[in-house]
């Protein structure tokens, strides 16, 4: 590898798109668990 390549790290941007993506995700998760339970106790 030579010093001059380009990094391999993707632009931050990027970065945060896939952090928002990722916390979304779990968000949806938790929400869709909740709904179950609130399902269920009815």
């Amino acid at each position: 590898m030579l010093w001059s390549d380009p990094e391999d790290e993707p632009p931050e941007e990027l970065r945060h798109m896939e952090e928002k993506l990722r916390r979304l995700g779990l968000f949806m998760a938790l929400a869709m668990v909740l709904a179950m339970i609130v399902i269920g106790l009815r």
